[in-house]
């Protein structure tokens, strides 16, 4: 059901460091997904049922096959069996080639531990005496085959970018379907280090920076867990 899926700590954590690459591969032909393991509900600004619908707005903007949440709990989640066979469930069920997780350490503790649990799961997935039951059908083993790790708040040097160009005033459109966590002049809530004019202009200069390594205007980088095989160096250059 999705040849990529992107699984996000929260609501709008594959927005931020993934969306170009999704859109990049949809242009492709190939289809792509979310899946939200919180609904954001300890955020600053906005509440959880605000994100649900700003999720869904993005969504729509990316062309997405499915969206889903686990409803684990923000900030609190761990890597517990219960939470696994939630997102093993859902592995199972979209199928994915390709997994996108969260990075492998950031500012927001969720960020990395996200990492790792996705990681696990994905294994685990694969694994036929992992018992899991998806609107009420048994289901059958599927690991994918990659997982790669987005970069998000702090800088990681990526093992590889994406060339992202023509996809990014889409990006920032599904970003700002998240009118509570960006910015908006109208918003009086609190601010944060996300809501601000400046971080819009940090995401420019961010994938402007990963776009330089490989030669085009705007990229988004990931790293790997293990190296990826190629056939002919050719598809390198």
């Amino acid at each position: 059901m999705a040849d990529i899926l992107a699984i996000a700590a929260h609501p709008d954590d594959a927005e931020l460091a993934a969306s170009g690459t999704l859109l990049a591969h949809k242009a492709l032909g190939y289809s792509i997904a979310i899946v939200d393991l919180t609904r954001g509900e300890l955020g600053t600004r906005g509440s959880a049922d605000l994100r649900d619908l700003e999720a869904l707005k993005s969504a729509q903007i990316l062309g997405l096959t499915e969206r889903m949440n686990l409803a684990l709990q923000d900030g609190f989640f761990e890597s517990d069996q219960a939470s696994l066979l939630k997102l093993i469930a859902a592995i199972r069920y979209l199928k994915p080639t390709i997994v996108l997780a969260n990075a492998v350490h950031d500012r927001h503790p969720d960020h990395g531990r996200s990492g790792s649990f996705i990681s696990r799961a994905c294994f685990l997935a694969g694994l036929p005496k992992v018992e899991t039951e998806y609107l009420g059908q048994i289901q059958v083993a599927h690991r994918p085959k990659s997982v790669f790790h987005y970069i998000q708040d702090r800088y990681i040097t990526p093992d590889f970018v994406v060339d992202i160009t023509p996809h990014f005033e889409t990006k920032m459109a599904a970003i700002q379907a998240f009118g509570s966590q960006f910015y908006n002049p109208e918003n009086t809530e609190p601010m944060t280090p996300i809501s601000s004019a400046e971080f819009l202009q940090f995401l420019d200069g961010r994938a402007r920076d990963m776009g330089r390594l490989i030669g085009v205007t705007y990229g988004e980088g990931f790293t790997v867990e293990r190296p990826p095989g190629v056939s002919n160096m050719m598809d390198l250059v």
